[in-house]
């Protein structure tokens, strides 16, 4: 049997691949192991963020006079988990799989396997393929091989941080990135007793001050947050024994690894066309992979996580628009639009990128931080404003603390990247990606009239202070 487009996932990004390749007038099919909707829907965005919004709406009650009085209770675990359950389908893909059906995209069950070029097996049958297969096989936790016992203990990764049933009374954390901080924050609210250990400062890949003022804010919640030390082993004896480098000892009922991801590509044929199982796949902004397979007659794609580029759903969501759209407007001999920022390209991935940490504070940050603009050489300018000075911030919430900055290019004077700290500040950040993605030059920023009073008028405050510390 043969198909134009064979997507390998179907999550959030194969999901998107088919549906536009579909709209191309193709003949799509997804294949898929485990739920359709993938890692996002079941167990990481959507489960976590549920989880998280319970306590994150308490939190913002407690901080306005009048409605904090109302708040004469903690939490129910039980209706949180409940609601989590609900958000996502109690892990059926019924939903997602009637809307494949809606979008005219053919759903495969099974385990697929690349067997040559334009080939797939799923399971014990084999499909030949007219334009393009597509690896949208997403990644999976990270174990570190240098802890001993990891992998002996059951340790949570984000799968069972973002589905478990019932609350751990103790719980220790490794790692200092989004999943470890999201998962203290969630955890302690729930009344778990949660210590969170990281080898470096937490949120390393932001700006310095958002990991500081999260440390912070997970300490102020009960969080035991131990900074520069790195687990050795681990042992289950009951509860969970870890040992760490400087001779310290942790004791948790559970342990939750959140020290990165790898690809998910272990076990799909990629020998078979002369690449090696288990590696990332690089691709070029066409998002085809970099490989000889593709020289003569390009059909093999590489979408979100699995080309690590921007490991976020909603960038890899992006790329599939773009491949879906490429591989149909190849398949019918279109010219394609392959110049920065053309139709057929992931321009933003190389640094536009935007991502929301559903901590407390929340972190928003769009592009470059300072370092990394630096780092690729251009000449920068640096303004930072306290939120909470904001009329909108300060009617928002009392005693609102949070910060923000812009990285501005010194020779275009436009914006290379913005990071906002604060309470709800996720709404700010897509008017920041807007900015940094169209390189709206700060002359015209002025011109965009925050209302008041917004938290919004935090743009005016940078511009101000950029405008008079730069004034010719």
């Amino acid at each position: 049997m043969s198909y134009d487009v064979i997507v390998i996932g179907a999550g959030p990004v194969g999901e998107n691949v088919a549906d536009r390749a579909v709209q191309g007038g193709l003949k799509v099919a997804i294949v898929e192991r485990e739920l359709v909707g993938g890692e996002c829907s079941y167990w990481a965005c959507v489960p976590s963020k549920a989880l998280l919004r319970s306590g994150a709406a308490m939190r913002a009650a407690q901080h306005v006079d009048g409605a904090a009085q109302a708040v004469t209770s903690a939490l129910d675990a039980g209706a949180v988990l409940k609601r989590r359950n609900y958000m996502v389908s109690d892990w059926s893909d019924k939903g997602q799989v009637n809307w494949l059906a809606s979008a005219g995209v053919e759903l495969i069950r099974g385990h697929a396997r690349i067997t040559g070029v334009k080939r797939v097996k799923v399971d014990d049958k084999e499909y030949t393929v007219n334009h393009a297969v597509v690896v949208a096989t997403g990644s999976d936790p990270f174990m570190p091989p240098n802890v001993k016992g990891v992998k002996d203990v059951n340790a949570w990764t984000s799968r069972e941080a973002t589905s478990s049933q019932k609350v751990p009374p103790s719980l220790m954390i490794i790692g200092g990135g989004v999943v470890a901080c999201e998962m203290a924050t969630v955890w302690s609210a729930l009344g778990s007793k949660v210590t969170l250990t990281s080898r470096g400062p937490l949120l390393a890949g932001v700006e310095p001050f958002a990991g500081e003022m999260v440390a912070k804010s997970l300490g102020e919640l009960g969080v035991d947050v131990r900074l520069g030390i790195c687990p050795v082993s681990v042992e289950r004896k009951g509860d969970v024994i870890a040992k760490f480098h400087d001779g310290s000892t942790i004791t948790a009922s559970e342990i939750l690894v959140a020290t990165g991801r790898i690809p998910r590509t272990q076990d799909i044929g990629l020998e078979t066309i002369g690449l090696k199982p288990g590696d990332w796949l690089p691709v070029d902004e066409n998002l085809l992979v970099k490989h000889s397979t593709n020289d003569s007659d390009p059909w093999l794609y590489a979408t979100g996580d699995v080309n690590h580029r921007a490991l976020l759903t909603h960038q890899g969501k992006y790329q599939a628009r773009a491949v879906g759209d490429t591989i149909a407007d190849r398949a019918h001999g279109k010219t394609l639009s392959t110049e920065p920022w053309g139709w057929h390209v992931a321009t933003a991935d190389l640094q536009s990128v935007p991502q929301v940490i559903f901590t407390d504070p929340e972190v928003g940050a769009v592009g470059l931080n300072e370092a990394q603009a630096k780092k690729k050489g251009f000449k920068v300018k640096c303004v930072e404003y306290e939120i909470g000075s904001v009329t909108g911030a300060y009617l928002h919430a009392d005693g609102y603390k949070g910060r923000a900055k812009a990285v501005v290019d010194a020779e275009r004077e436009v914006l290379l990247g913005v990071t906002f700290v604060g309470p709800d500040i996720s709404e700010l950040l897509h008017s920041a990606t807007v900015a940094v993605v169209g390189q709206v030059p700060l002359k015209r920023l002025w011109h965009a009239v925050p209302a008041f009073p917004t938290i919004s008028e935090v743009w005016l405050r940078l511009l101000e202070t950029y405008g008079r510390e730069n004034r010719s």
